[in-house]
């Protein structure tokens, strides 16, 4: 009898192997209509955990009362860019590392990327766009053009939320882990200055045209 090449070989084997990864997956599609004909109310159930939760949120932005409704996971930061358009936040490392999501909510800022938006009902935010206009600009965003504190200007929106609530954070008199003597007011030194603004990142390296300008809206020399 004739030993069959390595050709017909290679052949028959990939025939079996063909005809055995049909006849496995017809087996499989057959089982799984099974499933689904027998368990109605199991695959119900796995339809039910894809769909995400929603609520509806209500809060304050740039003076407006917006209403969202929202997958509950949404950031803060996703709402305002995604949902309200307000794409002067930006979204940069989306871990709380670089401030260019700061945004302030009830006079204090924060990293929009790190909170939920339904944590914020009946909250005030305020961003970039709520601050001023480039007609009737806030004083640290005209003091930003003013000293050229920034390049690409991606971190700017960040910078300049942060800032103001930086100004009244001293004002108010909340200490920074730099403060020497809690009992006695901070001020607003370099070292107040550049610890409090830490959490957002220049990548352009204008840090010191940033700290001029905030050091001109606090009424001190840089």
């Amino acid at each position: 009898m004739r030993k069959p090449s390595a050709f017909e070989m290679s052949r028959r084997n990939l025939l079996i192997g063909t005809a055995t990864s049909v006849a496995i997956g017809a087996a499989a599609r057959a089982a799984m209509a099974q499933n689904e004909a027998q368990y109605p109310a199991v695959r119900a159930s796995a339809v039910a955990e894809e769909t995400p939760a929603m609520a509806t949120v209500s809060f304050s932005v740039n003076g407006e009362v917006r209403a969202l409704k929202l997958d509950t996971r949404t950031t803060l930061l996703d709402a305002l860019r995604e949902h309200l358009h307000l794409t002067g936040t930006k979204k940069g490392c989306d871990h709380g590392q670089c401030g260019a999501c700061t945004v302030i909510v009830g006079g204090q800022r924060i990293n929009s990327c790190l909170t939920l938006a339904v944590m914020h009902e009946g909250d005030s935010v305020t961003t970039i766009e709520g601050l001023g206009t480039p007609e009737h600009m806030h004083p640290m965003q005209a003091a930003f053009v003013k000293h050229d504190g920034f390049q690409c200007g991606y971190c700017t929106p960040g910078q300049i939320c942060s800032a103001v609530a930086v100004v009244d954070e001293i004002k108010a008199g909340i200490p920074s882990h730099v403060t020497g003597d809690l009992n006695v007011a901070p001020q607003l030194t370099n070292a107040e200055l550049r610890e409090r603004m830490s959490g957002n990142i220049c990548r352009c390296g204008a840090y010191s045209n940033i700290a001029e300008a905030i050091s001109e809206v606090a009424g001190r020399p840089a």
